[in-house]
């Protein structure tokens, strides 16, 4: 449970002012229709952050366990520092020509979370955790969290909400999990 929990907050706090959270607005805007996106959204993390949660188990089981517990402390310090970093979706990486919001909505995901900070921060919590399955389950948790009041509320949200502000309170909870993990592990 503590995997499931952690993974959902970690991933929804590093999924504030991304290029994703940028892309699901893109998308509701260009298409209009949300449900298509959601379903798009969930299917490509699924697979996108199962593969990253098994890639990060499999990496710490390869790891000696005592570099294992300080690399990941201070992969969570630079994530948090990786926040403070605004992303801009790049038009080219919206354009998916004739294809259906749904289809669309899966290709752009999968593609944008590769090399992304949620993906990286799914990789360091299936390092962290012996458990992929619920480790994909927060992380996708996390991404809805992130996403779907960006798809169903679309611009009216992003008027309310100070990103800037957000953004530094989610990089102090990386940095401050980083800076404990580093003392616990000493």
């Amino acid at each position: 449970m503590e995997a499931l929990i952690t993974s959902t907050i970690t991933v929804a706090l590093a999924e504030i002012g991304d290029k994703t959270q940028l892309l699901s607005l893109l998308l509701v805007v260009r298409y209009r229709q949300k449900w298509p996106i959601i379903v798009g959204i969930v299917a490509a993390t699924l697979i996108n952050h199962f593969i990253s949660a098994w890639f990060g188990q499999w990496f710490a089981g390869w790891l000696p366990t005592s570099y294992a517990s300080m690399i990941i402390a201070v992969s969570f310090i630079a994530i948090g520092l990786w926040v403070l970093v605004p992303d801009k979706l790049e038009d080219d990486e919206a354009d998916c020509g004739c294809y259906g919001a749904l289809c669309a909505t899966f290709i752009l995901f999968f593609l944008a979370e590769i090399g992304d900070k949620t993906q990286v921060a799914t990789v360091v919590l299936g390092a962290q955790y012996a458990s992929v399955i619920w480790v994909t389950l927060g992380t996708t948790l996390g991404m809805l969290i992130a996403n779907v009041p960006v798809v169903l509320m679309g611009d009216k949200l992003m008027k309310y909400v100070p990103l800037n502000v957000v953004r530094y309170i989610a990089a102090a909870v990386f940095i401050i999990l980083g800076l404990l993990g580093i003392w616990w592990s000493s």
